[in-house]
């Protein structure tokens, strides 16, 4: 009786300090794969398992009940984790709770359904634009999965089948991304031109520019009744502008067979744009720019182009302290066609999530419209600081711990612990 009585005490010693919880740190120094560690996190709560994101801990970690085939998992992703128990766990709660703390445990509820806007005209499945996307390379490294869609699928109504949807390197005003003084005579940009011509008139428009913003303001209701959309390089101010000129020409000749409005400024309605206002359009055909948006005469160097986080209220303010997540305030600079916004430009109602102030400029913000939200984030690839057209992609294996790419990872993974809509 008296062994009997031993093994039950040592049973029960056994149960009351094993690890019940894995930790994944996010900060600079515990963590081997950042980008990793979100396809992680997505695979948890894809499978329903409870799981948690510890806003401002450690770099903004993750935690889950413990199990033997997730911790099988971290290993074979190199995702770098911890195991905790009970106590420990209750111990970092408990911490994370003092409201002296800017800190916060969010659960995160649902997997979002991912969609990311992108054309798809090759039959093989590639694409005809000779360049890449930062977030469906970052989907794909970190296996999170999601699914093309593009101007078709768009106007069927099939954007209510999905939690998010990204805007690919787009151009929402018809004008095939002003790279006709560059770019008009070669194969691609013809070839690119006659497909979307094709595409515009198969779905019922005479002109591009029109199924453009067709599609722009059919992602505009979406937003509207609880989307989440996240846009990065010219799909952030072009989606804009496409939406102020309704019913306004602003293409030249070279791209929709006639010519511009020469009054299209003035007609400019800026109560219908998102996150812009009070932009002047570069209606030039020959100048590779749209608007004065983008802040192009920048006099930053590559050596110090960073730009800055805000830090916000944890506790207060939840969804921009998620989507600033990271292992650093300062975040690497990157060029796109799109590089950052002028601060003089942006509606005020719109909140800034990081900017570089000695040039008042502005890489990322975030506002809400009806019960959805938007984000921006200015430039191509957070990696590659000037990507031009043909150059190879990113290898983000070589890019684990990369601050401008948990930027992205930071707002797919916000809708899953999204549980109420905000109404402006």
């Amino acid at each position: 009786m008296k062994k009997i009585g031993l093994i039950l005490i040592l049973l029960f010693a056994f149960t009351t300090i094993k690890a019940t919880y894995i930790l994944i740190p996010m900060d600079a120094e515990k963590q081997a794969n950042h980008l990793k560690a979100y396809g992680i996190t997505y695979w948890v709560i894809n499978q329903g398992i409870e799981a948690y994101w510890l806003l401002n801990y450690m770099g903004g970690s993750f935690a889950f009940p413990h199990s033997r085939a997730l911790e099988a998992e971290c290993k074979v992703r190199g995702v770098s984790y911890q195991i905790i128990s009970d106590a420990q766990w209750i111990n970092i709660r408990q911490s994370i709770s003092n409201p002296e703390v800017n800190q916060e445990a969010v659960k995160l509820e649902k997997a979002p359904k991912i969609a990311v806007y992108t054309p798809d005209f090759n039959p093989r499945g590639g694409r005809i634009q000779p360049w890449d996307d930062a977030v469906t390379l970052v989907l794909d490294y970190a296996e999170i999965p999601f699914e093309k869609i593009y101007d078709r699928e768009v106007m069927e109504g099939k954007l209510a089948q999905y939690d998010w949807l990204h805007l690919h390197h787009e151009d929402f005003t018809g004008q095939y991304g002003k790279f006709y003084a560059s770019q008009g005579g070669t194969p691609w940009y013809k070839l690119n031109q006659q497909k979307t011509e094709e595409l515009a008139h198969n779905l019922g428009f005479s002109k591009v520019s029109a199924l453009k913003l067709a599609v722009a303001k059919r992602i505009k209701e979406y937003v509207e009744g609880g989307g989440f959309m996240f846009a990065m390089c010219s799909a952030t101010d072009t989606y804009d502008i496409a939406l102020a000129a309704e019913g306004i020409d602003i293409c030249s000749e070279v791209y929709d067979g006639d010519g511009y409005d020469p009054n299209a400024q003035k007609k400019l309605d800026y109560s219908k744009t998102f996150a812009f206002r009070d932009f002047e359009l570069v209606l030039n055909p020959l100048l590779y720019e749209h608007s004065d948006i983008d802040n192009k005469n920048r006099s930053i160097t590559p050596e110090v182009d960073y730009f800055n986080l805000f830090e916000f209220s944890a506790k207060w303010d939840p969804i921009p302290t998620m989507l600033c997540q990271n292992h650093t305030l300062t975040v690497k600079g990157f060029m796109g066609q799109t590089t950052a916004f002028k601060k003089s430009l942006i509606k005020p109602e719109v909140l800034i999530l990081g900017e570089t102030k000695s040039a008042q400029e502005v890489r990322y913000i975030h506002g809400v419209y009806g019960f959805g939200t938007f984000t921006f984030y200015g430039g191509h690839d957070p990696e590659d600081y000037r990507h031009y057209v043909g150059d190879p992609e990113t290898d983000l294996s070589l890019h684990p711990n990369s601050a401008g790419y948990r930027l992205i990872l930071n707002n797919i993974l916000f809708p899953a612990a999204q549980k109420k809509k905000r109404k402006t």
